[in-house]
């Protein structure tokens, strides 16, 4: 995998069900006599805003949006609910902008606990590995660097947080989302990654919450 020079979709059927939020099931049970490798056949798609995606010269990519905050409010806080497995964003008047299924956390290495900021957003990101991670089921024992693409280890957009080595991102496989375990980060679907990071900044708070609450966060306190 390191040595591939971008991880684009396998399938024109992985790309648009991605692109429109959906499982691959669900798109090919709506359309059950479609071939989604022959231009100018019709589809039914989820009624969604599809996700920016472009070519580039080694994978599909995606672009920030051109207006980062461009909501009504961009997020003041997000929440990470460990127990519920969800996040989700606030505004500066904890007024709800986003509620997430997510991956949070492992036995093997489990989210941190307590407030911190968001660094950075960066899209497209590269995945880089070290081996004194020592993750479960990896045997490279180099340091190790993979392109960017919807299928990178990190999806397309990695939002870098103040907890050292910790970050909120997407995922190569939405279906798994919520149902296994990660490498302590917090894992979306990539189109919800992708609508979490236009509304977030450097300072965003990220509150790291272990018993379930349905409160609001008392950001602007």
């Amino acid at each position: 995998m390191s040595e591939l020079q971008g991880l684009s979709y396998k399938t024109p059927q992985e790309e648009i069900a991605e692109k429109f939020h959906m499982s691959q099931d669900l798109l090919r049970r709506l359309n059950p006599r479609t071939r989604f490798d022959r231009a100018g056949e019709q589809i039914i798609v989820a009624n969604v805003e599809p996700m920016a995606l472009h070519d580039s010269s080694n994978t599909v990519q995606t672009a920030p949006p051109k207006n980062q905050n461009r909501r009504s409010a961009s997020a003041a806080t997000i929440v990470v609910e460990k127990a519920s497995r969800e996040v989700r964003a606030y505004d500066k008047d904890d007024k709800l902008l986003g509620f997430y299924p997510a991956t949070i956390g492992s036995t093997e290495k489990p989210a941190p606990s307590g407030t911190f900021e968001v660094r950075r957003v960066a899209y497209n990101p590269d995945y880089h590995y070290s081996p004194k991670f020592k993750w479960k089921g990896v045997k490279a024992k180099e340091p190790l660097t993979i392109k960017p693409g919807p299928n990178n280890p990190v999806g397309l957009v990695w939002i870098d947080l103040t907890a050292p080595s910790y970050g909120i991102h997407g995922i190569p496989e939405p279906e798994k989302i919520g149902k296994t375990e990660s490498h302590g980060c917090i894992r979306l679907t990539n189109w919800d990654a992708l609508d979490l990071a236009g509304m977030v900044h450097k300072g965003t708070v990220v509150k790291f919450v272990d018993s379930g609450s349905t409160a609001a966060p008392l950001a602007a306190q």
